[in-house]
């Protein structure tokens, strides 16, 4: 959603008003001349000092401006509609595109090279952009807007050679939605790692309890992370939430935030007691599966909505169970005699 929102004082204060799309006079809006702080969500928004969009032009990217420039100066307002992905100006020595020329596609501080003060025309192939006076966004300033070729400064703009710093406006963040392909998932790698080991001998003719307690705690641990395509056209800092599971939402932010580690305590249920003339053996093993998972972004941006693909993988070692198996110990004299060849007792399993 494009949204701007302005207040009547700085710091968000007093009264305020909410827009969608073009306000071409703030004053039949009863809100003209009187914006001294605003937020924008989406893409850049252009305020104008006079009506439909004349006099001087401020421009404000996605953010929030506790003050401005020109308080109480706003007549007009407009959204700005235009691709802003991959912009590019071309900048002319002399008037009507002659003479050397000098493409553009980021901000660039022409003091620091050789065009500073030389340009006479221009053409913008993409892109909207903001040219200044002076170095540092300095000074004078106007809008050069996706397909205007302005043939000569000093007669439309009265800016002849004096152009020393310009920028393009920066597009807003593009809302992304995840989702899990998990009919097209992969195991790459399921084993069990023992974690502990429990030895109990009853040698009396009477059942014993085995432990004061009947369970015990242990760590698991899921890894996660996700993976970009090489063709992203996602920039640095740009975050998402990825909803593996109700209890497990992972929130990617691309650059700094790509994976995550979970760590927690999980009790574990064990025999209680050990029957008569018995060896009792208890393996707790945690399981670890290795997956991947296809994930399809949604990525809405400026109207527009596009999908590209990402990989989700993981390594979960949240599964413990206790195995265990009960052995008879050997007997003497006739009683050996009468339980030679007696088998182990088959254990159970119990997972969580």
């Amino acid at each position: 959603m494009n949204r701007i929102t302005v207040y009547e004082r700085a710091n968000f204060e007093g009264l305020s008003r909410e827009f969608t799309c073009d306000v071409p006079d703030l004053h039949e809006l009863d809100f003209g001349n009187c914006i001294a702080s605003l937020k924008v969500e989406g893409q850049p928004w252009i305020a104008y000092t006079d009506p439909k969009y004349e006099g001087e032009p401020y421009a404000f990217e996605e953010g929030e401006y506790p003050s401005v420039d020109r308080p109480n100066s706003f007549s007009a307002l407009r959204l700005v509609h235009h691709d802003l992905g991959d912009p590019q100006i071309t900048l002319y020595e002399h008037p009507n595109f002659q003479g050397a020329c000098k493409v553009v596609t980021e901000e660039t501080n022409l003091a620091y090279g050789y065009f500073n003060d030389r340009v006479a025309s221009h053409t913008v192939q993409r892109g909207v952009w903001l040219l200044y006076q002076n170095p540092g966004r300095g000074g004078w300033h106007c809008l050069a807007w996706p397909g205007e070729h302005l043939a000569d400064y000093k007669l439309e703009l009265n800016f002849q050679s004096r152009l020393s710093h310009l920028r393009p406006l920066r597009p807003g963040r593009p809302l992304v939605s995840a989702r899990l392909l998990w009919e097209q998932k992969r195991v790459e790698e399921e084993r069990e790692v023992l974690v502990d080991e429990i030895e109990g001998v009853n040698e009396t003719e009477s059942e014993q309890v085995l432990a004061a307690s009947s369970s015990r705690e242990y760590g698991t641990t899921l890894w996660q992370s996700f993976h970009f395509s090489n063709a992203t056209s996602l920039k640095a800092g740009l975050s998402f939430t990825l909803t593996v599971e109700a209890s497990n939402i992972f929130t990617v932010q691309k650059g700094r935030s790509e994976s995550s580690t979970r760590r927690q305590r999980v009790e574990v249920q064990l025999p209680a007691k050990i029957p008569p003339r018995t060896a009792l053996s208890i393996q707790v093993l945690r399981k670890e599966v290795t997956l991947s998972v296809p994930v399809l972004l949604t990525i809405t941006q400026n109207e527009s909505v596009r999908t590209e693909m990402g990989e989700y993988r993981s390594v979960s070692g949240t599964n413990v169970s206790a195995r265990y198996s009960l052995k008879p110990l050997p007997a003497t004299g006739r009683e050996q005699a009468a339980t030679k060849g007696t088998d182990t007792v088959p254990g159970t399993r119990m997972e969580l």
